[in-house]
């Protein structure tokens, strides 16, 4: 399986705040199968970034095309080389 990042652009309107309950709950969805490592988003630039596991750029898509936000984005696919996160590390070992 391999890693890509999802890099979308969104715009809003009033229906669009309407539809972000059932998104959160396609994430989460994501999250907890292991289908989706990281989901980020900044109101400031409109962006949102997610890391999905996949075998193919078009499972990809059909991943993202599900959430009930699509109509509103326009993304780009990037398969990832590397990956490093603090979350994927070991935890530090604490002597007592």
């Amino acid at each position: 399986m391999k890693k890509y990042q999802a890099i979308i652009s969104f715009e809003m309107d009033e229906e669009f705040m309407t539809l972000v309950p059932p998104h959160r709950t396609y994430i989460n969805f994501l999250l907890n199968k292991g289908t989706i490592d990281s989901y980020a988003v900044s109101m400031e630039t409109l962006t949102s970034w997610i890391t999905i596991n996949a075998n193919t750029k078009k499972e990809v898509k059909e991943i993202l095309e599900k959430s009930p936000l699509a109509k509103y984005w326009t993304f780009e696919i990037c398969e990832l080389f590397v990956y490093d996160s603090q979350s994927t590390r070991l935890p530090a070992v604490q002597l007592n």
